[in-house]
């Protein structure tokens, strides 16, 4: 699909969209700020110029608004798979898709993994992280399905979504647990590329372990 077949949003839809990144980017920023115990959904709606009911019309809780960042990214990767040209392969459309994305948004610092990490002690995240995730996979699976058109084996389409998110996740564990400056994008995109060139062995042979041992 070219980004000219793209059906033309209307006015409505477009504040329908805006009002609900508005609610999503506060909820994350407040979180970072403050910690998940200690946001509110009044005062997300408030920073946001809103009520809590009309809060309530986009999120069932300050926990899927912290996480639908997940989903909406998914959603501009999807876009852009779907405007790649027709004939490149499969894998380098996920790759120039999913990276380009991901590099257009703000990488996180070093700085903040302290906050994320106590953010993820709370089991309403990490659960609404799981759901969004799922989402996300979802996403990108029918999206596969519908580049690959008339035959596309959907199978073979949620593995192929399933290889991308559990790479990002990977990444952005890689990124949350260790103390090096590895940052998100990097590892995201050689995950990628390892998973597109044959996931390598994770075991020696006899043969191999032998020699490494003489």
């Amino acid at each position: 699909m070219s980004p000219e077949a793209a059906p033309v949003m209307g006015l409505r839809e477009r504040k329908k969209r805006a009002a609900r990144k508005a609610l999503a980017s506060t909820a994350l920023r407040l979180a970072m700020e403050h910690g998940m115990d200690q946001l509110r959904v009044e005062d997300i709606a408030n920073e946001v110029g809103v009520s809590p009911r009309t809060f309530n019309n986009y999120f069932s809780s300050k926990e899927q608004a912290v996480c639908s960042f997940i989903v909406e990214r998914q959603e501009r990767v999807r876009d852009a798979l779907l405007a790649r040209p027709a004939g490149e392969p499969i894998w380098d459309a996920i790759i120039n898709s999913a990276v380009d994305q991901a590099a257009r948004e703000p990488q996180p610092h070093r700085e903040d993994v302290h906050r994320v990490r106590d953010m993820m002690h709370n089991h309403g995240l990490f659960g609404e992280m799981l759901r969004a995730h799922a989402d996300a996979e979802r996403l990108l699976a029918d999206a596969l399905a519908e580049r690959a058109g008339e035959g596309a084996n959907p199978l073979h389409a949620r593995m192929l979504a399933g290889i991308v998110q559990s790479a990002s996740r990977i990444a952005f564990q890689t990124w949350l647990q260790n103390t090096d400056d590895r940052s998100f994008l990097p590892v995201f995109a050689e995950l990628l590329r390892e998973a597109a060139a044959g996931m390598p062995g994770l075991t020696t042979t006899a043969a191999e372990a032998t020699a490494a041992a003489s």
